[in-house]
């Protein structure tokens, strides 16, 4: 790979890694709101709005109309609100929310809350409100007969839970709390800008789990009796209803549009439609639109002092936040954020993208479009996932784009030189000195980050070396595992094998990359088998060091994966991923199994026929694989040739095994079982099918751990 390509992916990697830190701290979340506010604002669908909401406004109109009308000063007698809830029990609807706290008795006397009180009870579904909050004066537990919904959490326990925790609430008056159906939390938290865009489903005080206003409602309208809320990191199900959260256990609101997207009137247009239909008249307003619906009660006076600024306006009703909350649940079509993952991979490749698409370019008109099209497409694509509900960062992939483009920019009229040093610094700790020379003398052969091809892996583990080490000083532990993680390395090395890393005593090398070898897994089985041979050698000095034998198992495939060097420029990794990666990984712990110390997959084992001997071992299901795998054991000719008897006794008992003839196998296999350990295990396993016969045989040995 061209040595500015490599640069521009890691500038790239580079890029995205500083943009992914700042939006997991939130340092872009004032700047990521704007970008919000600005896709709400353009890409909102009022059309979509619930027509099950509605929402009634005392409004500056009202508050006229009660003065000059009725001489009405403010506050209004609590009694003038029955003519609304009245009103509204003529159509019955589903819940009725009034986004008021009465937290002090009328100062008309008590009669007025009487009055009120009455009529709030014969409304029904009626949901009154109380104001949490973990600072400030209320009480510190909740009041004793004060009505909530019976709702149980369920689910897992998200770190987001212990936030809904609140110690204090301003309760209504008891002739209020009384007649309500349910209390619910009235409190609405923006976010750090000051602008409301989400909203919490319910809140705990104690061990009373109180819902929102919209929650409330919802549940309401599904009728009484207990409510299961199952919480989980992304997301919470009311009963069947799931409910998208961030990682704060927020729910993001999809705001349909400006105040009064929803149905809305004026409390003076029902107050009036209610005097007309006690008066034998017809009203403005029928009271059968609002069956079944869900009608929510607050100000937009401004001198009411209950309006906030949203994305789609600067001022617009509190009830209002409320009401899109209800919306969302009813259409199930709440914003949802973007998988991390997805969004990291987005990061990522628009990173190096860029990095690698300007220093890899050498045309300027090429670059005037890179630099075009990809500031461009984080905005696409954040405005293209907005209908379906996804919250894509675009701050922080626009970061990454600047970033990338401009520092792969200046790094593109920089010196280019010091090719061989950083080949050298790159791969020592992978290749042996020769493999480097080549890569010196060839750099274009050199491949790194992302590519897809074909590999031979190689995954090695020392069995019970953990009870080794516990016997062992940390020096004389250090000094085994350099002695013998060396030698295994030479060999590896020797076979032009890559290594990946060790993990304790654990060896992670593959084949074929960075440079193409033909006969990669020849080299590999190669190594494997030569691995073998020199701890055998190396087994009776380690003994007296240690007390105890150490047996080395290798499990090798074939197969593509993906290949790179990951990381920056002085420190990374050049690794490998895939499927075929996790299988290898898998069989060198299904040696185990068998009593195998080497064991190669069909795949490789194909590739090597006729070069080294090999000894069918079993068709196995392997743990996160459907499919079952036919895996093998390489010998060296030596080996083979010494027990060629037993091997083929062997395979006839493992045909009559595949074909379920477990009687007659165990009887083989038993035979054969001083000479050869696994078929001392194929006697037992078929023990086992013969006391409990599987109800269908396929001939497959199913792992049950990794």
């Amino acid at each position: 790979m061209p040595k500015k390509l490599v640069q521009g992916i890691l500038l790239g990697a580079a890029a995205a890694f500083l943009s992914l830190v700042l939006w997991y701290t939130g340092a872009l979340d004032t700047f990521e709101g704007r970008t919000w506010d600005i896709r709400v604002r353009e890409l909102a669908e009022p059309e979509q709005a619930s027509d099950k909401v509605f929402v009634i406004l005392l409004d500056q109109k009202s508050l006229d109309w009660g003065k000059e009308e009725n001489g009405l000063s403010w506050p209004w007698p609590r009694e003038v609100y029955t003519y609304i809830l009245n009103f509204l029990h003529r159509g019955e609807p589903a819940a009725v929310v009034f986004d008021v706290l009465y937290t002090e008795p009328s100062s008309y006397g008590v009669y007025d809350d009487e009055v009120f009180a009455g009529a709030i009870a014969s409304t029904g579904n009626f949901v009154g409100t109380v104001f949490l909050s973990s600072q400030g004066s209320g009480a510190e537990s909740w009041p004793e007969g004060y009505s909530v919904l019976p709702l149980s959490l369920k689910g897992r326990n998200p770190a987001w839970l212990k936030d809904l925790h609140y110690s204090r609430g301003v309760f209504p008056i008891p002739e209020i709390a009384g007649a309500v159906r349910t209390l619910a939390n009235v409190h609405l938290i923006p976010d750090q800008d000051g602008i409301f865009r989400r909203s919490k489903l319910f809140y705990l005080q104690g061990e009373t789990v109180v819902p929102s206003m919209a929650l409330a409602a919802y549940l309401l309208g599904r009728g009484a009796g207990e409510q299961d809320l199952t919480v989980d990191t992304n997301r919470i199900a009311i009963g069947d209803t799931p409910v998208p959260v961030d990682r704060k256990g927020n729910m993001i609101l999809r705001y349909r549009g400006p105040s009064a997207t929803h149905t809305t009137f004026n409390a003076a247009e029902i107050i009036l439609s209610e005097i007309a239909l006690l008066s034998g008249e017809t009203p403005d307003i029928d009271p059968e639109m609002f069956r079944d619906s869900y009608i929510f009660f607050g100000f937009s006076a401004p001198g009411l002092m209950d309006l906030r600024p949203v994305p789609t306006a600067e001022v617009y009703p509190g009830v209002e936040v409320h009401a899109t909350m209800l919306d969302n649940i009813l259409t199930r079509d709440a914003i949802r954020p973007m998988p991390d993952y997805f969004f990291i991979l987005c990061a990522l490749v628009l990173g190096i993208g860029a990095g690698a698409g300007i220093l890899s370019g050498n045309k300027t008109y090429i670059d005037v479009a890179l630099y075009i099209l990809l500031m461009l497409l984080p905005v696409v694509l954040a405005a293209l996932l907005y209908r379906p509900g996804i919250w894509v960062p675009l701050a922080a992939l626009e970061l990454t784009a600047v970033v990338a483009l401009v520092g792969s920019g200046f790094l593109k009229f920089a010196t280019e030189g010091q090719q061989k040093r950083f080949i050298k610094n790159a791969f020592r700790q992978y290749l042996s000195p020769d493999v480097i020379e080549e890569l010196i003398s060839d750099p274009e052969s050199l491949t790194l980050g992302g590519e897809r091809r074909e590999l031979t892996m190689f995954f090695s583990d020392l069995q019970g070396f953990t009870a080794i080490s516990e016997t062992l000083s940390p020096e004389d532990l250090t000094a085994l595992l350099n002695e013998y993680l060396s030698a295994m390395t030479d060999i590896i090395q020797e076979q032009g094998g890559t290594i990946d890393k060790f993990e304790g005593d654990a060896i992670i090398a593959f084949w074929n990359a960075p440079l193409d070898m033909d006969d990669h897994a020849v080299r590999g089985v190669r190594a494997a088998l030569l691995c073998q041979d020199t701890l055998k050698a190396m087994r009776p000095v380690l003994k007296e060091r240690t007390g105890k034998e150490l047996l080395m198992r290798i499990g090798l495939n074939t197969g593509y994966a993906v290949v790179g060097n990951m990381g920056s420029r002085t420190r990374f990794d050049y690794t490998m991923l895939g499927d075929a990666v996790n299988l290898a990984a898998r069989l060198e712990g299904v040696n185990k199994q068998f009593d195998t110390y080497t064991m190669i997959s069909g795949d490789t084992r194909d590739i090597i026929k006729g070069v080294y001997p090999t000894r069918e071992l079993s068709r196995v299901a392997v743990v996160g694989r459907k499919e079952p795998v036919i895996v093998f054991e390489p010998m060296l000719e030596k080996d083979f040739e010494g027990k060629k008897e037993v091997l083929k006794e062997f395979d006839r008992a493992l045909r009559l095994f595949y074909r379920g003839a477990f009687e007659e196998a165990r009887s083989i296999f038993s035979a054969i079982s001083r000479q050869d350990p696994p078929a001392g295990r194929y006697a037992e396993k078929c023990t086992r099918l013969l006391e409990h016969p599987p109800a269908e045989w396929q001939g497959v040995w199913v792992m049950t751990e990794k």
